[in-house]
This record gives C-alpha cells, sequence and structure tokens, in this order.
C-alpha cells in the first residue's frame, strides 16, 4: 500500500444560526478537505477548518502546507508518510488533516473500524455537549431552552470580556434551566482578577468547569485560579501538545485539559495525549472546532475507544449545521451520540 496522489478541495457547510465566542464569529463551516489515494485503489479522506484566530492558519495557509508536502509523501506507505508528516514544520491543522486520512488508511489496512484500530472494543454510546453562543442575555437563554428541550442536557456556555453579563448569564441559566449542567467557556477573555471576581459572583451556582479564562501563555495565574476555584478548570489553548499537557500536568496549572486533534496534529498525536492522560489520571474533554463531518466521523471514532479517559465531549459541530449531514457514521439524538 503506497501513497499514488493527494488531492485536496475547499467545502463550505452553512451553520443555523452565527457561532460566537470571545475569539471569533463566524457563520459557516469552511474546511479544507484531502484525500489520500494508493495504489491499490484504497483512499481516505482528512479534514482540517480555517480557525485563524486559534491554530493560526486560514485555508489557504493549509492548502499551502499541504501543497508544501504532498510530493514527499507520494510513493510512501502510510506508516512511513506519517514519520515524515510529524517532522514537517507546517501548521498543526494541516498535519491533522493529512494524520486523519493516514491513520484511517493504516486502519483499512488492517480491515478493522477506526475505534477498533485505536484499541476499542466495541461502539458505545456517547454524549455530547452544545455550544451557547456568546449574544444577548435574552438570545442566550432563548438559544439554551430551545437546545434543553431538543434533548440537550450539557450546555457549553460562550462568554465574553464583559464580567457582568457573563455572571447574569450563568445564573439565570441555572435558574430557568435548573436540570441542565453548565460548562463555562470564557475563551481566554479575562485576566487574574476577573477570574476570581467570576468564580466569587457565581459561587451559589453549580457549575461543571471553567474553560480557559485567562491567555494562553499565562500560566501563572491560570495555577492561582486552579488553586482558587471550587470548580475544576479547564486549560484548551493552552495544551496544543503532549508536551504541554505534560507542563500543565506538572506544574499543576490546570485541573483537566481539552484535547482537539487541530492543535495535536492529528488522530495518532491525540492517541499520545490520551494514553498520557490514561497513565496519569487526568479527566479530559474531547472538543473540536467547528468541523466537517469526516474530521467529526475520527474524532467520535477516537473518543468510543478512550470512553474511560474522556470526562466531556464537546463534538457538536453537526448538531449546528443548517441541514445535515449524509456523511456523518453517527446519530445525535438530542444529547447523544450512536454509532450507526
Amino acid at each position: 500500500m503506497k501513497i499514488e496522489y493527494i488531492q485536496t478541495e475547499v467545502k463550505n457547510i452553512p451553520l443555523k444560526t452565527p457561532f460566537v465566542t470571545a475569539l471569533r464569529r463566524v457563520e459557516s463551516v469552511e474546511f479544507m478537505r484531502v484525500k489520500v489515494v494508493c495504489q491499490n485503489a484504497s483512499f481516505a479522506y482528512g479534514e482540517a477548518p480555517a480557525t485563524k484566530a486559534i491554530t493560526n492558519e486560514g485555508i489557504e495557509d493549509i492548502l499551502a502546507s499541504i501543497a508544501i508536502l504532498k510530493e514527499m509523501l507520494i510513493g510512501k506507505h502510510p506508516e512511513d508518510a506519517l514519520k515524515i508528516l510529524h517532522k514537517a514544520n507546517i501548521g498543526s491543522s494541516a498535519k491533522a488533516a493529512l494524520d486523519m486520512a493516514l491513520v484511517s488508511l493504516l486502519a483499512q489496512e488492517f480491515g478493522e473500524p477506526l475505534y477498533k484500530f485505536f484499541g476499542g472494543e466495541a461502539p458505545v454510546e456517547l454524549q455530547t455537549d452544545i455550544t451557547i453562543s456568546l449574544n444577548d442575555l435574552d438570545t442566550m437563554l432563548s438559544d439554551a431552552k430551545e437546545a434543553y428541550e431538543s434533548g440537550m442536557t450539557l450546555l457549553k456556555v460562550k462568554v465574553g470580556s464583559d464580567l457582568k453579563h457573563a455572571v447574569r448569564v450563568i445564573e439565570e441559566l441555572a435558574f430557568e434551566l435548573p436540570k441542565v449542567k453548565i460548562l463555562v467557556d470564557a475563551n481566554q477573555a479575562w485576566n487574574l482578577e476577573e477570574s476570581l471576581s467570576f468564580l466569587n459572583a457565581v459561587q451559589k451556582v453549580k457549575i461543571e468547569l471553567i474553560e480557559q479564562p485567562v491567555i494562553a501563555t499565562d500560566l501563572e495565574s491560570l495555577k492561582k485560579i486552579t488553586d482558587a476555584s471550587f470548580v475544576p478548570i479547564l486549560a484548551d489553548e493552552a495544551v496544543f501538545t503532549l508536551e504541554d499537557v505534560i507542563k500543565v500536568r506538572e506544574g499543576r496549572y490546570a485541573d483537566m485539559i481539552n484535547i482537539k486533534l487541530m492543535k495535536c496534529g492529528g488522530l495518532s498525536k491525540a492517541v499520545e495525549i490520551l494514553e498520557y492522560a490514561r497513565a496519569h489520571d487526568i479527566r479530559c474533554m474531547f472538543g473540536s472546532m467547528l468541523e466537517g463531518p469526516i474530521s467529526i466521523n475520527a474524532a467520535l471514532h477516537l473518543a468510543m475507544a478512550f470512553h474511560d479517559v474522556i470526562a466531556y465531549i464537546d463534538l457538536d459541530s453537526p448538531l449546528l449545521y443548517k441541514e445535515s449531514s449524509d456523511e456523518l457514521e453517527f446519530l445525535y439524538a438530542g444529547s447523544k451520540i450512536i454509532f450507526i
């Protein structure tokens, strides 16, 4: 099994409503899809979305990175191609897309679905949160109620730099929807003082976790917040690689980590992080950017194999698409995700 050629195309999936965080606002999922074809006619896909605000890669950057590597990978077995890929000095999203396709080819060679290739024994039912985008209070409450009525019991609530707004949103959501679990995601919007102020203001509110309250590079503030917090603090933008995860664990900078394929460089790198997390009893969220169906499929296969390590799943992109995708290998039924 040797690679014969590699193709790319750009795709776009409209969203039901704009996706808004402290970092960005988007109205559709724009992503690059790569197809890796072998000489024996086997092929596999990988995907990477444009996430300039997080990975510093737009679509053109991802396409340029793959163009640079393409000729180096042609003629190689997928296993050898993976070694070349992860030595290359390109962005993590471009790596993730190619890694996804190459790992999928290896699974095909073994005649196994991805979850079994990753060590899973059988499909398991998963549960995802759904994102409530940053907006005015009434809109966020309305969106949250609509999500709850559709069967979502875990809400990931985006908040911004307006601390009073953030506190009020969380308090109102907890009061209006007492049965939902609330994850607070600040997307680096606060500083140390604001983070501690938020914690003080919501002491009486039941919150599952607070995600990346301060800028990713400010690990010392993150540690102070973690030490002071009555709820778990989740590191997201602060952890891209296994080395980042080790640093956060050893320094006790956060209670949990958020693993995303686009941050770490793909399935094979995510496996390394998950195995480390399993060995060191680290609670994880397995998340994503706004992504296309192929990359969501791959992430869900990996989540099934490591369901014992993953405390929260944030793979809700398909729930945000304007129209459902027929490329999904999973059924979304409220918060439940079922392999079909």
